[in-house]
């Protein structure tokens, strides 16, 4: 595949973009489309995942999806980290698997255990339950029945086609539901990158390539790949009272400061020197400010602090108030 940037110029405005501007899009608009239902993509269990109903609410749908493809490729060609947690069964899709009843439980947890709860029914409890090979579809209020094989409303369910049914379910659900969305998303993110070179990752380290590692932050490491703007060097004061307070920091807050700064939580997979833009901090004037951040630019607003009680007091507040820019 060939990637090419393309620079528009519009009207002069005040101020510096940096590539903040050029790197949001890729970061803002694949997460503005993981919303509740009915948006393209849709939360289960805290991932995502292509939305079924999305084909019955969007003329254009296979546009989106093409877009959204291609935008989260761009992003990942980028090496930028973007705060979508993929549900697994897509991701083994996405490297070229076809989804089974393995990852179901990764879609629907109750409906995994129900279906393989049916092994252990005889023939007599299958007959009582009067179950086809048929899925009931609920499509924007209106049930509707699909047959998983054809003339599967006649087929009733017994113990020798027991296990065909559980998989041909799991096929529905995992594949043929999501089908004509997941080919149109996969077309758009291939647009980019090359199957071939997502090949060596699992769907773990696949997700993580996206996200980053959910690991602890290595302060060491961001130390290390951190550069300074302004009047700020590594020897600067403030700079080592600053260090000496992250250092300090509980996990948790770790955490929160690398989201605060970069809008994600999370280390990337190679460690902090393949963050683009590296983490960077700027001298933001005198000590009566709050520090704030520009994440699009991975950039901390630091003012000259000279006391470390209030350094660590304002640092603290910021973190733990979940805001950036707005707080100045």
């Amino acid at each position: 595949a060939v990637v090419s940037n393309d620079r528009v110029r519009g009207i002069d405005e005040a101020g510096v973009d940096g590539g903040g501007l050029f790197r949001g899009i890729p970061l803002f608009l694949p997460h503005r489309s993981v919303q509740p239902q009915p948006w393209l993509l849709y939360r289960n269990r805290r991932t995502a995942a292509p939305n079924p109903a999305a084909p019955h609410l969007y003329a254009d749908y296979q546009k989106h999806y093409f877009f959204i493809g291609r935008l989260l490729g761009k992003a990942i060609y980028e090496k930028l980290l973007v705060d979508i947690p993929l549900a697994s069964y897509f991701l083994h899709k996405l490297l070229g698997g076809e989804a089974d009843i393995n990852q179901l439980r990764a879609l629907d947890p109750n409906m995994y255990r129900n279906i393989l709860s049916l092994r252990g029914y005889s023939d007599a409890t299958l007959s009582e339950l009067c179950l086809y090979f048929t899925v009931s579809d609920n499509i924007l209020g209106e049930a509707k029945t699909i047959e998983l094989k054809q003339g599967g409303a006649q087929i009733a369910v017994t113990r020798t086609n027991l296990i065909e049914y559980i998989h041909l379910m799991a096929d529905y659900r995992l594949n043929r539901q999501i089908r004509v969305p997941f080919r149109n998303f996969a077309e758009g993110f291939y647009s980019v990158l090359s199957p071939e070179w997502l090949k060596m990752f699992s769907y773990s380290e696949f997700q993580a390539l996206i996200s980053g590692n959910a690991q602890d932050v290595d302060i060491a490491d961001l130390k290390t790949h951190t550069v300074y703007h302004g009047s700020y060097t590594a020897e600067h004061p403030t700079i080592q009272l600053f260090w000496e307070i992250v250092e300090e920091m509980t996990t948790e807050q770790h955490h929160k400061l690398l989201a605060f700064v970069t809008s994600i939580d999370r280390t990337p997979l190679l460690g902090f020197k393949a963050l683009t833009p590296l983490f960077a901090i700027h001298s933001a004037g005198t000590e009566d400010r709050l520090p704030t951040a520009s994440t699009c630019m991975n950039l901390l607003k630091l003012p000259e602090f000279s006391e470390r009680e209030l350094m660590e007091k304002r640092l603290t507040y910021v973190i733990e108030s979940g805001a950036g820019f707005e707080l100045s």
